[in-house]
């Protein structure tokens, strides 16, 4: 009963990766439309690299929301969601970052490019909450195990015991 079988939505756990990509979507979309009706610039190669960076946060941030809800992220071939979603927040948190500090350093001071600045320290922020929740939630995605390799690349494990004893082990 988890699912739609009108539209190939899956429901079940969707609402907090709904909301919270709903909210970064949002985020980056009022930025990005705010920024993009600056009809003026000074210095505007700081504006296009916020333009790029809001954008593309938006686009990537409602492809991610397409893809994990319907059944789509079955056909991509993608084996581990969290840990994309992990990355791509990571991403666009730092380049968003970075992209709110150059804009609000080198613009013309009007009150849409400083909504502007203030939508894209929200959206940072909203991203770096993310990026922090999953991490104290689920763990460090890439941190290594002390689990034993699988692979034939290291020297085999002596046994501590023969598996054909006819002694049990008292040889």
């Amino acid at each position: 009963r988890g699912r739609s079988r009108r539209f190939g939505f899956t429901f079940q756990g969707l609402c907090g990766t709904l909301c919270k990509d709903r909210l970064f979507q949002l985020l980056s979309f009022v930025a990005f439309i705010l920024e993009e009706v600056v009809t003026t610039c000074s210095q505007c190669s700081p504006l296009y690299f916020f333009e790029f960076v809001s954008c593309t946060a938006f686009l990537f941030t409602a492809l991610l929301l397409i893809l994990l809800s319907t059944n789509l992220h079955k056909r991509v071939g993608i084996d581990s969601w969290p840990t994309l979603d992990f990355v791509y927040t990571a991403v666009i948190c730092v380049v968003f970052f970075i992209a709110s500090i150059v804009f609000s350093s080198r613009n013309g001071g009007t009150d849409l490019e400083k909504a502007a600045v203030i939508f894209g320290f929200l959206a940072t922020l909203a991203f770096l909450v993310d990026a922090v929740w999953f991490v104290k939630m689920k763990g460090f995605p890439f941190k290594k195990t002390n689990q034993p390799s699988t692979s034939n690349g290291g020297a085999p494990v002596a046994e501590a015991e023969k598996l054909n004893s006819v002694n049990g082990g008292a040889d």
